[in-house]
C-alpha cells in the first residue's frame, strides 16, 4: 500500500523514535523531558530543530512553573489564543487539562474555545480575559483597561500575558503548519 506522503506520526510531522535521533536531537528530547516530564505535543514537533528547541523549551516550563499568572489565568490566554489560531489539537488538549484540572469552570472554557463572550466574577481573571482579547482580537488596549491591568498584575502579569500570548501563537502556527488533529496521540515514547 502506498503511504500517503503528507501523513506522519503526529499530523503531517513523522517523528523520530527516541533511539533513532541523532545526538543533538536526543539531547534536546532529554531536555525537553527534564523541563516538562514530558515532551508533548508541538515539542514533538520542535525537536526537529534541535537548537531552537533548547531555546524556547524553557519559556513553557515558565508557564508550568514560575509564572506571575494563575493556572486559571492562563487557561483564559491558551484558549483565547488556540481559538483564535483555530488549532484544534492545541484547543482539545486544553479543554481536557481544564476539565481534569478544574481550573475553570466547563462553560466558560466552552465560550473561550468557542470565541463566545463570557465573564469572570474574580477581578484579575476578568482583567486577564479583556487583556488577552484586546490584544488576540487585535484590538488597541485602552487606557482604562491597561490601568486595571497594571493595578491588579503589575508590570510583570501584563509582560505574562503578553508573553503567553506569543507562546501558545507559535504553539498554535507549529501545530497547524503540521496539520495536527484534535486526536493526535504521536509515537508513545
Amino acid at each position: 500500500m502506498d503511504r500517503n506522503p503528507d501523513f506522519g506520526t503526529f499530523g503531517r510531522f513523522e517523528e523520530t523514535p527516541v533511539d533513532a535521533m541523532p545526538a543533538e536531537m536526543r539531547d534536546a528530547y532529554a531536555f525537553t523531558k527534564e523541563l516538562r516530564g514530558l515532551v508533548p505535543g508541538p515539542h514533538k514537533i520542535w525537536l526537529a530543530n534541535p537548537a531552537l528547541s533548547k531555546t524556547i523549551v524553557p519559556t513553557g516550563a515558565y508557564f508550568q512553573a514560575r509564572s506571575t499568572l494563575t493556572k486559571a489565568e492562563i487557561e483564559i490566554v491558551t484558549n483565547l489564543v488556540n481559538a483564535r489560531w483555530h488549532a484544534s489539537y492545541a484547543s482539545y488538549e486544553h479543554e481536557k487539562i481544564g476539565e481534569e484540572q478544574g481550573h475553570l469552570p466547563a462553560d466558560k472554557m466552552e465560550c473561550l474555545i468557542a470565541g463566545s463572550p463570557t465573564g469572570f466574577d474574580d477581578p484579575r481573571q476578568e482583567v486577564v480575559y479583556r487583556l488577552a482579547s484586546s490584544l488576540v482580537a487585535p484590538r488597541i488596549v485602552p487606557t482604562g483597561l491597561y490601568r486595571r491591568a497594571k493595578d491588579l498584575l503589575g508590570d510583570a502579569g501584563i509582560v505574562d500575558v503578553t508573553v503567553l500570548i506569543g507562546w501558545f501563537t507559535m504553539v498554535s502556527a507549529t501545530l497547524n503548519a503540521f496539520d495536527v488533529p484534535s486526536d493526535a496521540t504521536g509515537l508513545d515514547q
